[in-house]
């Protein structure tokens, strides 16, 4: 009963979007082929559909290219330890250059990490009804062509990393066995949004230590904030699978939480400004940076005001909203650097 009632859901979403079918093998992937089909969660207006040529398209799904939003969420924190540095008096840093190089780090990274992710649980994603034409085990692409994707965004980003001084480069490589871990900890844990969090958030430490060759107090701190802020947003985005997830067995925090999700997601924001204040106050940040904190804590708010966890598309649309979130994040930094502390 549970898997006919995952397969019902997934022929319903099948049914949603155009292409042809066929029942051949693809390189050793042992799911049915689906051509050119995109995932049930991606935006029909997205630039993959539209532009990129058909051949492209897998592996440009397979990155998450055709959804930008995760590269944000992995580019702020960066760009927030790039920020605080600024703001605690660092100069003869070229701050523009490293932003940039932290922005095509997190693209190619971000990309690699999808890849790995649904190699890993490209069995569990041809269960789940968003997730069941996504490029493997929709059998678009071989598992041995999304290591070699994987492979070379890989080296790209070790490209990047190693531009910057021994001690970031040393922590860039820590952060692999944050990343490794991840797509494991659903199967093991109710809290894989915890790790998540730690892994997508690495880039303050790192920002912060490629500006001044150390961590602090300060900044882990806010990496502190934004480990909170990601266990908020991401277990609003998995109630969107709690179903599918629960019938099997992936654990999440949608699921732990249940109807209890909303007054969690508050505590975890809550402790998001918390702490961010908190790092402001190590740092002596100058009040602007205090008072610039209300833009964020507003938008939290408002998504909890929001927050409807029985309707799938209204968590997509909040846990979207969270790229709007991370530059107001960005902001109170910003304005401390430029309006530092008399």
């Amino acid at each position: 009963m549970a898997m006919s009632h995952v397969s019902e859901k997934m022929a319903g979403q099948t049914a949603g979007h155009s292409g042809e079918h066929t029942a051949e093998r693809a390189g050793g992937n042992d799911h049915a082929v689906v051509r050119d089909q995109r995932p049930a969660d991606a935006d029909a207006r997205n630039w993959v559909d539209r532009f990129a040529p058909p051949k492209s398209r897998p592996y440009l799904r397979l990155m998450r290219a055709d959804r930008p939003v995760g590269v944000w969420l992995l580019l702020l924190p960066c760009w927030f330890g790039l920020a605080l540095a600024a703001a605690t008096g660092v100069r003869d840093v070229p701050f523009i250059y490293y932003a940039i190089l932290f922005a095509v780090g997190a693209f190619v990274m971000r990309s690699a990490g999808c890849a790995y992710n649904d190699i890993v649980d490209r069995d569990i994603d041809a269960k789940v009804a968003r997730t069941a034409l996504r490029p493997i085990p929709a059998g678009q692409i071989s598992i041995r062509s999304a290591w070699i994707c994987l492979i070379a965004l890989s080296l790209t980003g070790l490209a990047v990393l190693l531009q910057f001084n021994p001690f970031t480069i040393f922590l860039g490589f820590a952060s692999l066995a944050l990343v490794a871990g991840y797509p494991f900890m659903k199967r093991i844990t109710w809290w894989p949004q915890v790790w998540l969090g730690l892994t997508f958030n690495w880039g303050v430490l790192v920002g912060f230590a490629a500006a001044t060759g150390a961590l602090t107090a300060p900044a882990i701190l806010a990496y502190s904030a934004c480990v909170l802020w990601t266990i908020g947003y991401d277990t609003i985005y998995a109630h969107q699978d709690k179903e599918d997830d629960a019938l099997i067995g992936v654990k999440s925090t949608a699921i732990r939480l249940g109807d209890r999700t909303r007054p969690a997601v508050a505590l975890f924001y809550g402790g998001v400004i918390t702490l961010m204040a908190a790092a402001g106050a190590a740092a002596a940040l100058s009040p602007v940076f205090f008072l610039a904190l209300a833009a964020p804590a507003a938008h939290f708010i408002w998504q909890i005001k929001r927050l409807d966890v029985s309707d799938g598309g209204l968590c997509l649309a909040l846990f979207k909203s969270n790229q709007t979130a991370a530059f107001l994040l960005l902001a109170p930094f910003l304005l401390a650097a430029l309006v530092p502390s008399p």
